[in-house]
Formats: C-alpha cells, structure tokens, sequence
C-alpha cells in the first residue's frame, strides 16, 4: 500500500515497546459486566480530501464514544465500540449503505468508501497495537492526566 496508509508495521513494531494486551475494562459495579472496547478508526484519502475528517469525529462523539488516540487514524473506546461503529460507518458498498451511516451520506463508490474501522475486537487490538504505543492512548478515567491505564 501506497500514500498516506503506505507505511507499515514492519520497521516501527520492532521499534515500539510493550503492548497494551486487551481493551480497558470498566469497573464492576455489581450489575452485568460491561468491557470497553477500543477500535482504530482511519479516515482514508478520500474523506481526508473532501474535508470529512470532522463530520466523521463528530458521529463518534455524538454516540458518546471517547478519543483515546489520534494521528491520522482514531482509537475510539466504549461500550460496544467495535459493532456500534461497524453499524455507524454502514455497508462496505456505498450502493447498499444506508442513508445515515458515514458510507451511505459520503461514500462515493466501493473503492472510495471513506472510512476504515476495526471488524472484531480482536482485529481492533491487532491495528491499534501497529499504529499507536501504549503511551500514546489517553485514559479519560483519570481525568486525562497520564497516558494509559496500561503500563507502557
């Protein structure tokens, strides 16, 4: 892959210290046990050139999700996080997106669909763990003051 998404893991994972193992867990509090999920959201080319980058941040607020990480690329945490944004962002194919999710409004065709974000939670943790450090994720249960609830 070329552009803006050409470079890849290989050089910076060897780079990069320890990784964060598994998403944030939200304190039990006697009722069902709820994990909060984290999943790398990226604005591709096409949404960054026709200036859809804050339409885009702006539905992931608007669900009540949390920026935790930003580059060009966005790790979202919540509850559901993972199949609620799959639902927000719509059909891979912006002729069957629904009016509504981000495909469906701004999609123009299958190979210039916009947006790309996580498909599982596993998958959520394999793409965050190859863009961002622990470091540099923001743990908002603090306040914001340090970096990560994992230890970096």
């Amino acid at each position: 892959m070329g552009g803006l998404f050409g470079v890849r893991a290989a050089g910076l994972r060897c780079a990069r210290g320890p990784r964060d193992p598994e998403p944030a867990r939200a304190p039990s509090s006697g009722g069902p046990s709820w994990t909060r999920e984290r999943t790398l959201v990226a604005v591709k080319p096409d949404g960054v050139q026709r200036r859809l980058v804050g339409d885009v941040i702006q539905r992931f607020e608007r669900r009540g999700f949390t920026l935790v990480g930003m580059k060009m690329l966005q790790v979202w945490e919540g509850y559901n996080v993972v199949r609620a944004s799959r639902a927000m962002i719509g059909h891979t194919d912006s002729a069957e997106a629904a009016p509504g999710t981000i495909r469906g409004d701004f999609s123009v065709h299958i190979s210039r669909n916009v947006i790309h974000a996580s498909d599982s939670v596993e998958g959520a943790q394999r793409e965050i763990q190859l863009w961002f450090q622990s470091s540099e994720l923001v743990s908002w249960a603090d306040g914001g003051q340090h970096s990560s609830i994992h230890s970096a």
